[in-house]
Order: C-alpha cells, then sequence, then structure tokens
C-alpha cells in the first residue's frame, strides 16, 4: 500500500509509502484523495499529520509517468482535495519536498519539517512550470518576490530559509513524527487558517514585474520555462484563483510538449544514469579513502581541492621544494577564493587545507588508493611519474591520468600492474566543473573502471565512459569545432558574426572568444603533435597568430585586439589582413545567423556520430552530457546528437552534404545516414544500435 493511517488519540497519521522517493504516481494520487474522504467521515480525528516513509517526503512527479497521458485523479484536484478537508493537514517534512510534493504541501494547512529539509519547484529545469498551483499559491503565501525567486531558478531553500520566508511554519527538532503530532494537537485547538487559495497576493512596489522579467531574462539562458513562469506569477497576483490556476494549467500543458521541455527531460534521464552504467551492474569498486595528486599547477591544484571538498585526506606531490610551495598556494587560493565568493566559511577552508600535505617525496604515497598524475602534457613526462609510482604506490592503488589529448595505453607503459590504471580527465577548473571522462586503457580492470565512477559519485561529477582516440569525445568534437569556424572565415563570415551566431544558438561564448581567453597556444601545441603523427589539421589562420606569438588575452591578442587592463574583445585590422590573404581563392558570401551557427552544429553531430559507431563513446546521450557539462551546449537543446534529432536526422543529413558539396563540411558519416533511414539511435546495455528509437 502506497498509505497508511494511523490514530495517535485524536491525531491521524497519514504515512506515505511509495519508494524510492515517494513520488507522486497515479496510485499514491488516489490513496491520498481516498485518505482526505475516510478522514473527513472520522469524527474522531481532530487534525492529520502528512508524513513520508523512507529516506524523504513526496520528492515530485513519477518520472515513469513523463511523456504518457495524464490519468486521473490530477495532481491539482489532489491538491484542492486536500486543501479542502474538514480538519487541519499538516506537512511534516523531510528530505526534499520538491515539484507536486510542495504543491502537496502547500495545499495542507500547516507546514514543518527538520532542518536538514529542503523544499522547491524546481520544475523549470525540466523546461515546465509548476502545474497544480505552485506559481498560484507560492506568491499567495511568501509574497511575490520569493515566489519569483525561487520558481523562476528552481533551486530549494532549506528548512531555515523556508521558515524566514514563511514557507513553512515551525522547524522540528528530534523527531520528526513526534514534534509533528505535537504540533498537530496544538493546533486542533485552534481556528482553521484561512486556505491559501483564498489569501490576496500581496502588493509589489511600482516597476516590479518589469525589473523581474530582465532579471530572469539574464538568467534563462535563452530558455523559455522561467519567463513562463514568471507570467503565472504575475497572473497568479492579479487576478482570482481559478482564472490563474486554469491559466498555470495551460502553460504547464503548453510547455510539457515544447521541444524545449524533452531536450532537458533527455538531460535530466542521462544525467540520473550516467553514474552507474548497466554495464558495469554488479561490479565492486575498489576502496578509496585517500588520494594523491601529482602536479600542483592549475589543473592538479583543481583536482585536489575537488577531492577535498569531498573530504578525501590528499598528498600533493611535486618534483622540489618550491613547486611543492606553488602547488599548495594554488589550492590556498583556490579555498580562499570560494570563502570570497560566500561558497565556503573561513573555518571549511582552514580545515579543507589541512587536510592537504605536500611533499617531493613519492614515498608518502606508499599506502594511498588513489593517485591522479596531473602534470605537463608530454608523454615522456607523465611515463617517468607512473614508474616513480609503480615503484612506491601498493599493487592494488588505482593509478591514473589526468590527460586531455594524450593515448592513456602508451602513458600506461610506465606503470607496473597496468590494470589498476586508467584515464581520468578533469576540466578546468576542475573543483568547479561537473564532467569528467573516464577512459579504460585495454588493461583496464572492471573494478578500477568501477572505481572511477565512484570516484565520480563521491566528487558530484557527470561522469562519462570514453574510448582512447585523439581528444576521446569532448576535445575530438571540439578540434571540428574549431575548423569549422576557420572555414566561415575563409568563405566572408568574421570572428564576431561566427561568436554572435554560437552566441544566439546558446553557448555562452562563440568559438573565438573561448579560444582567446583559453589561449591559442594550447591548440597549437595540439595542432603540432598531429602533424608529428602524420595528420593535417586545418587552421590556417590560427597557425599563423600563433607565429606572431598571438595567443589570446593573455598576450593582448589573439583573434581579437585587447586593450591593457580591458578583456573587452575589439576587432583586430591584423586578424583581417591575415583571413583577406588566406581566403583570396576562396569564394565569399554573405551569412545570416542560422546558417553560421549550422556550419558548425551540424558537423559537430555528425563527429559525435563517427564517435559512436567508432565505439568510442557507448551511448549518444554520453555525447550530449560531454558537450552540455564540458563545452557549454546550451542545455535546453539536449545537446548536440537530441538537437540533431530535433531538427530531424533526415533533414541533418541533407544540409551536410549540401555542406559537403560546397567544401564546407565532411559528407555525413555512415552511422548518421543509417539512423537517418532508420528513424533514430537506440542505446541498449552495451552501447548504441540503429533502430526505431530515440
Amino acid at each position: 500500500m502506497t498509505v497508511t493511517i494511523a490514530r495517535e488519540g485524536a491525531i491521524a497519521v497519514v504515512t506515505v509509502d511509495n519508494p524510492p522517493v515517494n513520488a507522486l504516481s497515479q496510485a499514491l494520487r488516489q490513496a491520498l484523495v481516498e485518505a482526505v474522504a475516510e478522514l473527513n467521515a472520522d469524527e474522531a480525528v481532530k487534525a492529520v499529520v502528512l508524513i513520508c516513509a523512507g529516506r524523504t517526503f513526496i520528492a515530485g512527479a513519477d518520472v515513469s509517468e513523463f511523456g504518457k497521458p495524464p490519468r486521473p485523479p490530477h495532481l491539482p484536484d489532489v491538491v484542492a482535495c486536500i486543501e479542502d478537508a474538514k480538519r487541519p493537514w499538516v506537512a511534516a517534512i523531510h528530505g526534499s519536498a520538491l515539484g507536486g510534493g510542495l504543491e502537496v504541501a502547500l495545499g495542507c494547512a500547516y507546514r514543518v519539517a527538520v532542518a536538514s529539509a529542503s523544499l522547491g519547484l524546481p520544475e523549470v529545469k525540466l523546461g515546465i512550470i509548476p502545474g497544480a498551483g505552485g506559481t498560484v499559491r507560492l506568491p499567495r503565501l511568501i509574497g511575490p518576490a520569493a515566489a519569483v525567486d525561487m520558481v523562476t531558478s528552481g533551486s530549494p531553500v532549506g528548512a531555515k530559509k523556508a521558515e524566514m520566508l514563511g514557507l513553512i511554519d515551525a522547524v522540528i527538532d528530534g523527531d520528526l513524527r513526534t514534534g509533528a503530532i505535537a504540533f498537530a494537537n496544538d493546533v486542533a485547538e485552534k481556528p482553521l487558517p484561512e486556505p491559501i487559495s483564498r489569501r490576496a497576493v500581496p502588493a509589489v512596489e511600482a516597476g516590479f514585474w518589469e525589473s523581474a522579467e530582465t532579471e530572469v531574462t539574464a538568467k534563462a539562458k535563452r530558455e523559455v520555462a522561467p519567463l513562463k513562469a514568471l507570467s503565472s506569477i504575475r497572473n497568479a497576483s492579479e487576478t482570482d484563483f481559478a482564472d490563474a490556476m486554469a491559466f498555470e494549467r495551460e502553460t504547464f500543458l503548453e510547455l510539457r510538449g515544447s521541444s524545449q521541455a524533452a531536450a532537458l527531460r533527455h538531460v535530466f534521464f542521462a544525467e540520473r544514469a550516467a553514474p552507474r552504467p548497466p554495464e558495469l551492474s554488479g561490479v565492486t569498486p575498489r576502496n578509496v579513502r585517500s588520494a594523491a595528486v601529482v602536479g600542483g599547477g592549475t589543473m592538479g591544484a583543481g583536482i585536489a581541492v575537488a577531492l577535498r571538498d569531498a573530504g578525501l585526506p590528499v598528498v600533493l606531490v611535486e618534483r622540489d621544494k618550491a613547486a611543492v610551495e606553488r602547488g599548495l598556494a594554488n589550492i590556498r587560493a583556490i579555498f580562499d577564493g570560494s570563502v570570497k565568493r560566500g561558497r565556503i566559511t573561513q573555518e571549511a577552508a582552514v580545515e579543507r587545507m589541512a587536510g592537504v600535505t605536500g611533499s617531493e617525496d613519492y614515498g608518502l604515497l606508499s599506502d594511498t588508493d588513489l593517485v591522479i598524475e596531473a602534470v605537463f602534457e608530454d608523454i615522456a613526462v607523465k611515463r617517468t611519474v607512473f614508474t616513480k609510482l609503480s615503484e612506491v604506490c601498493r599493487p592494488d592503488a588505482v593509478l591514473a591520468t589526468n590527460t586531455s589529448y594524450l593515448d592513456p595505453n602508451v602513458i600506461s607503459g610506465g606503470a607496473s600492474h597496468p590494470e589498476r590504471f586508467l584515464g581520468l580527465h578533469f576540466f578546468s577548473p576542475a573543483n568547479v566543473m561537473k564532467l569528467l571522462e573516464i577512459v579504460p586503457t585495454a588493461t583496464t580492470a572492471p573494478d578500477v573502471l568501477a572505481t572511477g565512477f565512484a570516484l565520480a559519485r563521491l566528487l558530484g561529477k557527470i561522469p562519462v565512459r570514453a574510448g582512447i582516440c585523439d581528444g576521446f569525445i569532448g576535445n575530438r568534437i571540439l578540434k571540428v569545432t574549431r575548423a569549422q569556424a576557420e572555414r566561415l572565415l575563409l568563405c566572408g563570415a568574421t570572428p564576431s558574426a561566427v561568436d554572435a551566431a554560437m552566441r544566439a544558438f546558446g553557448l555562452p561564448m562563440g568559438p573565438f572568444e573561448a579560444q582567446d581567453l583559453g589561449g591559442l597556444d594550447i591548440a597549437a601545441f595540439q595542432r603540432k603533435a598531429a602533424r608529428e603523427r602524420g595528420e593535417a589539421p586545418f587552421a590556417p589562420v590560427a597557425d599563423r597568430l600563433c607565429a606572431m606569438e598571438r595567443h589570446g588575452q593573455k598576450s593582448g591578442g589573439g583573434w581579437y585586439d585587447y586593450h591593457p587592463g580591458d578583456r573587452t574583445p575589439k576587432a583586430s585590422d591584423i586578424v583581417a589582413a591575415i583571413i583577406a590573404e588566406e581566403s583570396a581563392v576562396m569564394p565569399q558570401r554573405n551569412w545570416a545567423q542560422g546558417e553560421l551557427a549550422d556550419c558548425i552544429v551540424l558537423p559537430m553531430v555528425n563527429e559525435a556520430a563517427g564517435i559512436l559507431e567508432e565505439g568510442v563513446a557507448l551511448r549518444a546521450s554520453d555525447i550530449d552530457l560531454v558537450k552540455i557539462h564540458g563545452y557549454g551546449f546550451p542545455r535546453c537543446r539536449g545537446g548536440p546528437i537530441q538537437y540533431a534529432k530535433h531538427r530531424g536526422l533526415k533533414t541533418v543529413v541533407a544540409l551536410l552534404e549540401r555542406l559537403s558539396v560546397e567544401g564546407l563540411a565532411d559528407a555525413p558519416c555512415k552511422l548518421l545516414r543509417r539512423a537517418a533511414e532508420s528513424g533514430g539511435f537506440t542505446t541498449v546495455a552495451g552501447g548504441t544500435v540503429i533502430g526505431n528509437g530515440s
């Protein structure tokens, strides 16, 4: 049974038990309606406590019902049923009250929570708005300003803040059930409070809504749902409850079928599945209770901070005392920055820094469970590190290389017991960026691979398994992005036009702005290595800029010019002249923004399909996660593969064929053609196959 009813004197305790997160399935919705009817008929009951078994209160909708026709009773009716109950209902909250769970709580006369609870309406993160009164009741309870903050951000608030806002009536110390029953006994003797639906929305100052729209638009990053949520809250403030509910429901249903909602649901399910891939089901990871990082530069320091944030003691190893001190200073600077931004307290920073030991002595790693190498991107240097680690580390210690392009198979040649070796490609800054590419070698043991995923879960990362090729998944596609951007320059586009087109598509910055920020010399180093392998990377303009030592912002100029102390990009006459020389024999044209975006994004899709075809990625959704979490691909588009499905795979193939004829892209790969012909990509446990799925 999803709902049971017990009596504690005059108090009825309604317990929801629908594991794992007490989601609002049809069966639970029906059971709640029946519980209200039963308790309304029981004259001995003076008040009702609504509480949940397991680890959380009602944590939202039943995700298994996503995309399916809704079945009655519908959630707005359930909430209204609770609100109209003859006895006061008290929502007793632990864990999370999210989405529909909070809307159910808003139907109750009172809400209490333990101090560790969180409450929120995260629907905008799925491309929709609350659909059961969240945008209508919340401003009536806590005021429009606080409601706008909660609903348009989708971010939850803790119990203490919820109490301050008036969202809950009390924070319960000690046992929640006991405290909630005591609270219910107290309020049972008082008159029923006015239902939230009958309360007026507090007035706002002149200009509030216009200001809120400006702020939400800036934060929404082209996502539709936050602005729709704002409109629904404003409408609820300016009309009666029934009309406001109708407006909210209409907006909810409109958004539920939108492409953005489909894309964001795709990302939600992909993120949910990523930490525990099916091919590792039943494989037990090795224990990781201590860690070390070799190399204290920008990346090594970030990795060390990520490990400390997760509670692991860390040893930082560098080549000499001076390098050790620089590495420790880099780590300390990251913690100090977190304190200044209010992310952690000064006490927490001191405690985390105290958990880092710096040394040039590899012998300190003799009993360390995990060692991550983060030295310079040079095969010989890295192999030397692993030779030293093999001499001092336990045979079962996991050894990992943080490399973005180099072959972990070759790097592992310096390690004994190669089965305990793998690649862990962190993204900079490693303590902030969510993505972690996990790269097994030909000899990596299954339990070591599972340890990589367990580490990602511990660090709060989004892990993706990547096969071995130049650039793995993300940087391999990035090479295509950069090459396509340069092709456009030779055919009439400018760096600023290309960057503007990609920002309009939804990226935080365009490819040329991004290169100037990170440094053109990094990609130049990688192209040099590629040419030494016999490859011919396309970068005629970038190569000339690097030859002139125009490496981006750090050198005062790259694709753009920069004035001292000013990072605002300025169009460069030098760059324009180089582009004119390189494009002298190329046909020139005027470009629309959408065409520029297609010339970059669609070849990215083609490369992604090639990555699937080669087995470098096992799932299309993995590629989408890599591009979203590592490279800024707009979340509301779902990643390159999901975006291609939305555009239509046949349309994408046709456009790529046209670009290929014009010399602006490679021809569509075989897998992409077959997917277009057969109806899409289907994911199975072992990877991606062609079929009728999506």
